[in-house]
Formats: structure tokens, sequence, C-alpha cells
């Protein structure tokens, strides 16, 4: 994993803001944070903490004090990944940002790749840090989690019809304007499972997406949110949004028969 130096954007590049949601993250977030800033000065940073018992709320009021473009967004509840980006970005939207993005906050998303996806967003409406298209890899995971996560992926292609070979993945970046376009106030999905959700809203509603290659890096402080009840309830939710796709297909093809 190396450090290079930060890839400064034009001086007119749209207002961004990347959205990290925490929730025990002290150990983490000034070191990312600061990543971030040293990697993209242009980009502001916006923390959205559900109440951290370990003080990471309080960790990110202080880099908020000491920098202007380090914003947060306290709940008052621990309420999922998904609802906590969707607080993040109707903060985000509210306030003007033309382009929104999506990272976590353990350091497994290396600031100094962001730009990457920066540097595709103007030929995409939703950019995806990709682990596994080519020029993509993983760092530290053992071969059960690789196998995990490809294999979730495939079922996932498989089963709602998509081409994206990372749906699953937290790197990203949106425009304004999709996210306007894909209706945040009907996502119902709150958990690891929005991830998918929100790439399958931005395809149905004829949008393009692009991924780019990263590196990803287990993390190596603090522990994981990511449980096998997790990743089961998520294979179960896409099983029913895929089922309810395959219904509707047949019942166009159907009507376009009749017709």
């Amino acid at each position: 994993m190396t450090h290079p130096a930060p890839h400064p954007q034009p001086a007119l590049q749209p207002a961004t803001v990347m959205v990290l949601p925490t929730y025990d993250e002290a150990d983490n977030l000034a070191w990312i944070v600061g990543r971030l800033r040293a990697a993209q000065p242009e980009v502001d940073v916006l923390v959205v903490d559900d109440q951290s018992p370990d003080g990471t709320g309080a960790i990110a009021d202080g880099l908020a004090a000491a920098d202007p473009r380090v914003h947060v967004l306290h709940r008052t509840a621990k309420g999922g990944l998904g609802a906590a980006y969707l607080a993040g970005f109707r903060w985000a939207l509210d306030r003007g940002y033309d382009v929104v993005g999506e990272m976590d906050a353990d350091g497994s998303h290396q600031p100094e790749q962001l730009h990457r996806l920066l540097a595709a967003l103007p030929s995409a409406d939703l950019v995806i840090g990709s682990r596994w298209v080519p020029g993509g890899s993983v760092v530290n995971w053992p071969l059960h989690r690789e196998a995990l996560s490809r294999g979730g992926n495939l079922y996932v292609r498989l089963l709602l019809g998509v081409e994206v070979r990372d749906a699953t993945a937290g790197f990203r970046l949106f425009h304004r304007a999709t996210l306007e376009k894909i209706d945040l106030d009907q996502v119902r999905s709150t958990g690891y499972v929005f991830q998918t959700d929100l790439v399958t809203r931005t395809l149905q509603a004829g949008l393009t997406v692009r991924e780019v290659p990263i590196e990803f890096v287990e993390r190596v402080r603090g522990e994981s949110k990511m449980s096998g009840a997790v990743a089961a309830e998520s294979l179960r939710r896409i099983t029913l949004w895929g089922l309810r796709e395959r219904r509707e297909q047949v019942k166009r093809a159907l009507e376009r028969r009749r017709g």
C-alpha cells in the first residue's frame, strides 16, 4: 500500500463532499480524514456518526473545529450503514454539493486513489471504485472472504441482471442529478444491501455506472461491522428483489406479446 503525492483537481471542479459513516472508529477517524484532506484538498468531508460510545463523535467535532472543510452530522441512534448514508446524502444535497461520495472510515478505501474516481466522473452518473475489475485487488483478505465477495457479486449479476462487477462496493461518487433522479425518499434498505440497491436503482433509471480499479485494504484497527448475519440478510433482500424483477420481466413480455 503506497501513499503517493496529492492529486489536486482543477480550480473549477464541482463542489464535492465525501460522506464517511462512523460507529466506533475512534482509532481510525483522524488518520483517514487527514489522509483524505491531504490527497484531495478541494474535497469536503462529512462525518456521519451514530452516537459511537467510543468517542468518535467528539473526535469528529474536533476535526471540524480545526478545518472548515470537515463537517459532522450526529445521528441519535445506530440505524445501519444505509440510513447513515441517506442522512449524509440529504445533508449534502441541501447544501448544494454537485458531487457526493461514499467511503469507509476504516482505511479500506484509500483516499490517495480517489483521483481515479474523480477522473471517471465526467463520463458516468455513478462511479464505483471496484475490487473485481481488471487492475482491482484486495490486501490482507483470507481466501474465504474473497470467495464470499466474488460469489455474492456474481449472484447479484445473475439474479438482478446488472453488469456491474462490484455492486457491493462502498467507494463511490454520485452526481447530484443522479441522487435526485433515483429518488432517495423511496430507498428503504438501511444495511449493507444499500450499496446494491443504489446501483440497481441507478441502472433502472437509465443512467451510466462506471467502475474503476482500486486496491482495497482490510482494516488493521478496530472491529469490522460485517458479520455472517449481515451478509445473510443482504442475500435475502437481493433474492427478493431478483424474484420480483423476474416476475416483472415476464409480465412485460406477456403484455408485449398481447399487444
